[in-house]
């Protein structure tokens, strides 16, 4: 069976081919063999998701990190809000990124 490693390199593949349907199935799929998704697993959905312009779905599953006790790392912040400024959600955009702050994360040149 295929291990958490083998969803992230293949949510990967999808986001890479704009794929972001099938990176969620993947995501989704992952929960459904009784595997835990991790934060690695979450951000390489959330790109995908924000690649293909879905900013609720990416904004969800950012969401559903701290639902389930992740801690959202720079990235993940970071791929979430580019999702949502890439789908005109400045003001979600600038929440996040405040709340980069307020989690004591040093946003990086990328975050800016």
């Amino acid at each position: 069976l295929p291990d958490v490693i083998s969803y992230i390199t293949t949510i990967s593949a999808c986001r890479k081919g704009e794929q972001w349907q099938h990176a969620l199935g993947l995501f989704v799929g992952m929960q459904q063999v009784e595997l835990l998704p991790d934060v690695i697993s979450h951000r390489s959905t959330i790109s995908a998701c924000g690649d293909g312009g879905e900013w609720q779905h990416a904004l969800g599953l950012f969401v559903g990190m701290q639902q389930v006790e992740l801690l959202p790392d720079v990235i993940s912040h970071r791929s979430t809000i580019s999702a949502c400024g890439d789908g005109g959600e400045w003001q979600r955009a600038l929440g996040l990124f405040v709340g980069m702050q307020r989690m004591e994360l040093l946003p990086d040149v990328i975050s800016y």
